[in-house]
């Protein structure tokens, strides 16, 4: 049984009096915002919004659309890449969590926090930060972002290396299921041994299996020194070999190591005019390290020393004096990111390849790329730390958009041919939603498809939860 798209009298008739004052938005003018995600490229009007303001409020609503069968997409920030939080065919009730937004509590002792899904990560950040802690999910969007779609995109970032994916740092999950029952498992436990984890089966889920409400994540002790550097390096096999190095030498204390080829360089210098050439001449890889922590030891003659011992790798560096200059010094990836697609579309990759062979995916990846398509011109950087790479393909200018889309398509197939050929992930930070999801059906092994639709059957039997998210639509007779 199936959702069915409801006409606009029946949606409204069956869900009035189940939320609060402005809890239910219908008109075209209101429901503009909540239709078109980050990347600009996925667009599509909701039937509606509905914005329950408490747990009680998001129950009764599911109750009513699973009673209905009135499809639903969970919806935050509106960060996401891959057209997950995005309504379908106009076919779709938006939940927006943004009126659940508050934080419950913060534990200094437990070093945990119990944030609702709506509050912007940020907002949570600094939360955590007046306690004399951090919350160390850290990424370009934190101050749009929202928990709830953290948690059910297993969000990453620039601290992986250190502290893990949002995966690592849910400690417990408050949940909505489809039919309207409250999964509580909102703990702040760090050892529970009780049978399935039944949290992580919702941490990544896209919203397919239920709505996240609230969650309680991992603090850390708030850094008293985080110093940084920019280095210049002949190779990314040169920029590996430090990484190996910066992972003994500097122990846990290693936050940050991203990679940025040349061209992303040349985009940051060409794009803001106040960013000059960092060094006095260009090199093909350039390196940020970020290192933190308190206590006694003082990381910035750490950092320093540790780049004086890797002279034979580091072809000319800047570490920053000041907290200030360590910002800016992020700048030149940060603008990177922002002005990349100059202005216009752009495909986004995010894939990860085992740590080791990062330097031969990049080199065998940007060949396979310029032998079939020697007019894209590629962007590539990444987390170093967990084998991450994006490599995005931006068009020459003025071309068309059939041509744009054809591009596109045959770029990301041949990237994702080495990915395979390396043993990869296409995905390894924006999720599946529906942009990958035809790629991630052409990959999947039957059993672990068949696990996958299990669970969602399981949770999900009307399937009116971001149907056709990650899995083919219920519609679909044959996933493959």
């Amino acid at each position: 049984m199936n959702a069915v798209p409801p006409n606009s009298a029946s949606l409204i008739a069956a869900l009035t009096g189940v939320l609060s004052d402005g809890g239910l938005l219908t008109e075209a003018e209101d429901l503009v915002r909540y239709s078109r995600d980050w990347s600009g490229d996925h667009f599509s009007r909701p039937l509606a919004v509905a914005r329950p303001a408490s747990v009680e409020e998001m129950s009764a609503l599911m109750r009513h659309c699973h009673a209905e069968r009135i499809a639903v997409v969970p919806q935050g920030g509106l960060t996401g890449l891959v057209g997950a939080a995005v309504a379908a065919d106009g076919n779709e009730v938006v939940v927006s969590l943004e009126r659940m937004n508050r934080i419950r509590s913060i534990s200094p002792i437990d070093f945990a926090m119990v944030v609702e899904a709506g509050c912007i990560l940020e907002d949570a950040k600094r939360a955590a930060e007046e306690r004399d802690c951090i919350l160390p999910i850290t990424f370009g969007a934190q101050g749009s972002c929202r928990i709830g779609g953290n948690v059910a995109t297993n969000a990453g970032g620039f601290n992986v290396l250190r502290y893990g994916m949002t995966r690592d740092l849910v400690l417990g999950l408050e949940v909505v299921l489809a039919d309207g029952r409250v999964w509580n498992g909102l703990k702040v436990l760090r050892k529970d041994n009780r049978g399935y984890d039944l949290k992580q089966i919702f941490i990544g889920s896209e919203g397919t299996l239920g709505i996240v409400t609230a969650a309680a994540l991992k603090l850390f002790p708030r850094p008293t020194q985080i110093e940084t550097a920019l280095v210049g390096l002949r190779s990314i096999e040169d920029a590996m070999a430090l990484y190996a190095r910066a992972r003994r030498d500097c122990s846990d204390l290693l936050t940050a190591f991203e990679l940025i080829l040349r061209g992303g360089i040349e985009i940051t210098v060409r794009e803001r005019k106040d960013f000059p050439d960092p060094f006095h001449k260009p090199y093909p890889a350039y390196v940020l390290i970020e290192v933190s922590g308190g206590g006694l030891i003082n990381l910035s003659d750490m950092l320093v020393n540790f780049l004086g011992s890797a002279g034979d790798l580091v072809e000319d560096g800047i570490v920053a004096s000041t907290r200030a200059q360590g910002e800016r010094l992020w700048l030149y990836r940060e603008i990177m990111v922002e002005r990349q697609g100059r202005g216009g579309r752009y495909l986004r990759t995010d894939v990860s390849v085992p740590i080791s062979r990062l330097a031969d995916f990049v080199a065998d990846a940007l060949f396979e790329l310029g032998r079939a398509r020697p007019d894209a011109l590629p962007v590539t950087y990444g987390h170093v730390g967990d084998g991450n790479i994006h490599l995005n393909v931006v068009p020459p200018e003025g071309m068309g958009s059939e041509e744009i889309e054809r591009l596109f398509e045959e770029a990301e197939a041949e990237i994702f041919a080495v990915v395979d050929r390396y043993g990869g992930s296409i995905s390894a930070e924006h999720g599946i939603g529906r942009v990958k999801q035809r790629a991630f059906l052409d990959r999947i092994d039957p059993v672990s498809l068949d696990l996958a639709a299990g669970i969602k059957q399981a949770f999900d039997p009307n399937h009116i939860l971001s149907d056709g998210r990650i899995l083919a639509p219920a519609s679909a007779v044959d996933y493959r």
